[in-house]
């Protein structure tokens, strides 16, 4: 017998293992063919992908296509493959999958190295997603590390591959993938961290998007950079390995500094515009608006919404800087001087108290008689030598105020440096439009939206105070009045009520002219008294001022009712367009992701409120205020002489107003506190409000020339400088208004209320 050959036990039991060998792999094949059989019939059809839509957020513009607003759960912004740069693409592909263009979806020799490690070794499961397994799982599947959905994920990947090419999965890919702080694809990161488009990142930065994907969370480069940056530079050295820069390039990516994007509102020079134009566009199409990617183009300017904007910032700053430092906004427990302020406190504190535009908020690391540490919320750390820091050591009328180490304080950029300040207590509103067309060009409805998503402009009815008077001269002139018309200016007692002139002095008598160019309030009640409560009342109303909401008696001159600024600028457009009050637009149209325009806005016929020739009367009026009266600041600023407007400040301060026009603009500002309370002894609306309303004109008439308003074609007539109504003209026309001087006034209701300032 050979000494090779086998007993026939030994020989039949070889057979059966080989046998064994071969069968089970086979029969495990079988049973894998058939799970995948059935797998593959109830994988979920491609329709998401092969007309795929991505979920656009409502995006919100200017007239002059600045983005203004963003609205939805993601932010996104879908570029096509061919304008992705090429360096951005091929950096992805050498880190996420190499092999891209030529596997089938699945990396087969991947996926047994990393089956082959995580059968060997415990810890974290290691996998070997392709592009095209990832876009998988993240369009239909979830995260979670089980058999069945990575076999489920493989066979997806698969059926991908069959019925899109590779250039639809990579640009499907780069554009979906979240990339962490609400930004999906790479486009919307780009914007997200660095304030770039994609053309213009540099590889430094490109490495760092690139190694996102990998854990958007956890490498957030704005909550965690120097982890971000560890991964940038595994991404730097792979890019190096595959050819793709050189070791110098490297060297050089690695050494430039990540100017990382503080996150902020994407909105953030028309907050409360951009609500408004939320509110209709999501009622008109319901909640699928936040992911459809419509684009709303507005009337706004965006130099003028700006203008707006940083002159009423700029205001509240001033009187706020006139206020005593009231201490430490919050306090909290970040840990022993000692030692790293605790992390999670230090998120707390900048959730609490964000930053309101450049009034940043800061967190008291140390402080002694001689400096003080503070950090920011994009982790800037500031120093303040003793004289910057003084206001931090004054002792709060409130203990709990008191600057500490924890406490969130304000700080205002000075050039290169900082100031203590704080958030002002008062609010204000301004609103610019066209006033022959009503389109809005400038909004701003508070100090900052995320302070206060209450409008002023729309909302807040506040006492208009002397920008009131003008109605009631326009009402004058209605009855054969005139520039000229004298005017008793005496003082006056009706009942218990005895009003007094702001300035506290008195003339025998003043003409309409010079009465309401220095806003005299005797002149106006005797106006008021002579024409009748019900009359001024209703006149008023003519100009879409609310009637129920103005008095029944003659507080009614001074400006006692309420309005809100949007109507203001609306009734005094009415004078600059020929009598007419237009309808406000603030939508302009609605288009599509694809710029197809779904709704257009068509012009609406204003309201005629007053005649034309009131109207031209009335603005020349209101030009004297600008030119010799309590708004000459206003024409002196902005070197005009076509401007027409009137200060208004109500009684002890409480709300300081200037609503004035030129042609082709009109604008209303308010400023107050929103429980009324005096702004101070010594505010008013020419020093208040007035420096607001120029700061937006002077955007509004940038390069206009100089254009006052030109008379009707009839129903005037002109004598020396001054305008009649022709058919009350010489004789006619009323000389006087009320009684002679040092004679008995009318009375007046009981109960008539106090008086106001100009």
């Amino acid at each position: 017998m050979s000494l090779l050959r086998l007993p026939p036990l030994l020989a039949r039991n070889r057979r059966l293992l080989l046998g064994s060998l071969v069968a089970l792999p086979l029969a495990l094949l079988i049973v894998a063919s058939m799970v995948a059989a059935v797998l593959w019939q109830q994988l979920p059809a491609l329709d998401r992908l092969t007309d795929y839509q991505p979920k656009e957020p409502l995006r919100i513009f200017s007239a002059d296509g600045v983005l203004i607003g963003e609205f939805g759960s993601e932010r996104r912004r879908f570029v096509p493959l061919s304008e992705i740069p090429k360096p951005l693409q091929d950096a992805l592909l050498a880190v996420e999958d190499t092999d891209f263009w030529n596997h089938p979806g699945l990396d087969v020799s991947g996926i047994v190295r990393a089956l082959w490690r995580n059968l060997t070794h415990r810890g974290p499961r290691h996998g070997a997603s392709t592009i095209t397994q990832q876009l998988a799982r993240d369009t239909y599947l979830s995260k979670e590390q089980t058999w069945s959905r990575k076999a489920v994920e493989a066979l997806l990947a698969l059926k991908m591959e069959r019925e899109l090419s590779k250039a639809q999965i990579l640009e499907i890919y780069m554009n979906q993938i979240f990339m962490g702080n609400r930004a999906y694809g790479f486009a919307a990161a780009s914007e997200r961290y660095f304030g770039k488009r994609l053309e213009q990142l540099s590889t430094a930065e490109i490495a760092l998007l690139v190694g996102l994907p990998k854990d958007p969370v956890r490498l957030n480069p704005v909550t965690h950079l120097e982890r971000a940056k560890r991964r940038q530079a595994v991404v730097l050295e792979r890019l190096a390995a595959v050819g793709l820069i050189s070791p110098g390039e490297v060297d050089v990516a690695k050494a430039t500094p990540l100017l990382i994007k503080r996150p902020k509102r994407m909105s953030s020079i028309a907050d409360h515009a951009a609500e408004m134009v939320r509110a209709e566009v999501v009622a008109r199409y319901g909640e699928d608006a936040y992911a459809r990617g419509l684009q709303v183009t507005t009337t706004l300017l965006s130099e003028e919404q700006v203008a707006a904007q940083q002159g009423l910032r700029r205001a509240l700053f001033d009187l706020e800087r006139r206020q005593a430092y009231r201490g430490a906004e919050g306090q909290f427990p970040i840990g022993p001087a000692d030692a790293e302020p605790d992390e999670e406190a230090v998120d707390a504190a900048f959730n609490k108290h964000p930053d309101l535009g450049e009034l940043r908020a800061a967190l008291v690391l140390q402080l002694d008689k001689s400096q003080a540490e503070l950090l920011l919320s994009d982790g800037q750390r500031v120093r303040l030598a003793a004289a910057a820091m003084r206001p931090l050591l004054v002792t709060p009328k409130e203990p709990s105020r008191r600057v500490q180490r924890g406490s969130v304080v304000r700080l205002l950029p000075v050039g290169k440096d900082w100031a203590i300040s704080q958030a002002p207590e008062a609010e204000g509103a301004v609103v610019s439009l066209d006033p022959s067309t009503g389109a809005i060009r400038a909004l701003v409805g508070g100090f900052d939206f995320a302070r206060g998503q209450f409008n002023h402009v729309t909302q807040a009815y506040r006492q208009p105070g002397s920008s009131f008077k003008p109605f009631v001269y326009s009402a004058a002139i209605e009855i054969g009045a005139w520039e000229g018309t004298e005017v008793s200016d005496e003082p006056v007692t009706y009942g218990d009520w005895s009003p007094k002139n702001y300035d506290g002095k008195y003339e025998p008598s003043l003409t309409l002219r010079q009465a309401l160019a220095r806003s005299k309030n005797m002149v106006t009640i005797r106006l008021l008294d002579h024409l009748g409560v019900a009359r001024v009342r209703s006149w008023a109303a003519q100009f879409g001022l609310e009637e129920a909401r103005q008095p029944q008696n003659l507080t009614l001159a001074l400006g006692s009712g309420a309005v809100t600024p949007l109507q203001m600028a609306q009734a005094y457009s009415a004078f600059a367009a020929g009598g007419k009050v237009p309808a406000v637009q603030l939508i302009d149209k609605v288009s599509d992701a694809q710029g197809q325009v779904l709704w257009q806005a068509t012009p609406t016929e204003p309201k005629q409120a007053i005649s034309e020739r009131n109207a031209f009367m009335t603005a020349q009026l209101l030009a004297a205020v600008t030119r010799e009266g309590t708004g000459a600041r206003a024409s002196a600023l902005l070197n005009r002489w076509d401007l027409y407007g009137k200060t208004g400040t109500t009684n002890d301060a409480m709300d300081a107003w200037f609503v004035g026009f030129q042609a082709t603009r009109t604008a209303a500002v308010w400023i107050g506190y929103p429980t009324p309370r005096s702004l101070g002894e010594r505010e008013t609306g020419g020093g208040l409000a007035l420096p607001v309303w120029v700061s937006t004109m002077a955007a509004a008439l940038k390069g206009v020339p100089v254009s006052p308003l030109s008379p009707p074609a009839e129903g005037l007539v002109q004598q020396g400088e001054a305008w009649f109504y022709e058919e009350l003209a010489g004789d006619l026309a009323l000389k006087r208004i009320g009684p002679e001087p040092s004679a008995e006034p009318a009375s007046a209701p009981e109960n008539a209320g106090a008086s106001a300032p100009p």
